[in-house]
């Protein structure tokens, strides 16, 4: 993959603002599946030209998230000790780290959380736990192990750090590098330990 190709078009799509207006579903998600096989802005204002307005928008954001998560799992398998998960159906799994598997999520800091981001860092057990309770409702909830990106601007504009591919290749590199299983927070939800982390990117 081409990183700095990608983080061109992720930072294209910066201008057009960042609004849901209703929460994922599946009959919008097919209206636009098209945005897999969409690779730059262009093309995606060519392929929204129509669209009602709200449609659009949701299309739009879909496009940013998804290509946001194909960089940043690009740079978590460029690692020689992780491995991808070949299998790209599988919503429990994106890739191993020492064999051991993960799912991963990028997340912009929940304002729901109740907390600072100087007390999240100090208390990430405490994050995690939220994170697991009110995020991914949708076909990617599990309670299986994943790694947490937690995106934090000090402007309040958390979501357009997604597009920040390079900055936050600093942080998983060193991430990985230092890698340990035995520093990861451990739960059990009901169905045996899982392991948890968050990597914390701030601007």
């Amino acid at each position: 993959m081409d990183l700095e190709r990608l983080e061109r078009e992720l930072k294209n799509r910066l201008p057009y603002g960042y609004n849901w207006g209703k929460k994922q579903d599946d009959s919008w998600d097919a209206i636009t599946n098209f945005i897999y096989t969409t690779y730059s802005v262009a093309k995606l204002l060519e392929r929204c030209r129509g669209l009602d307005s709200k449609i659009r928008d949701y299309a739009f954001n879909r496009w940013f998230n998804f290509w946001s998560a194909m960089g940043v799992e690009d740079i978590f398998c460029s690692h020689p000790n992780v491995v991808a998960n070949k299998n790209k159906y599988d919503k429990l799994v994106d890739f191993q780290i020492n064999n051991t598997p993960f799912d991963h999520k990028t997340s912009i800091f929940p304002k729901g959380f109740g907390n600072d981001i100087h007390y999240a860092m100090q208390n990430k057990r405490d994050l995690i736990q939220w994170l697991y309770e009110n995020q991914s409702q949708e076909g990617r909830k599990h309670l299986k192990n994943r790694l947490f990106i937690v995106l934090h601007d000090n402007l309040g504009e958390h979501w357009k750090m997604k597009a920040e591919l390079s900055l936050m290749k600093i942080y998983i590199d060193e991430y990985i590098n230092n890698f340990n299983l035995n520093k990861l927070e451990t739960f059990n939800f009901g169905d045996g330990d899982i392991y948890s982390d968050i990597i914390f990117i701030r601007r």
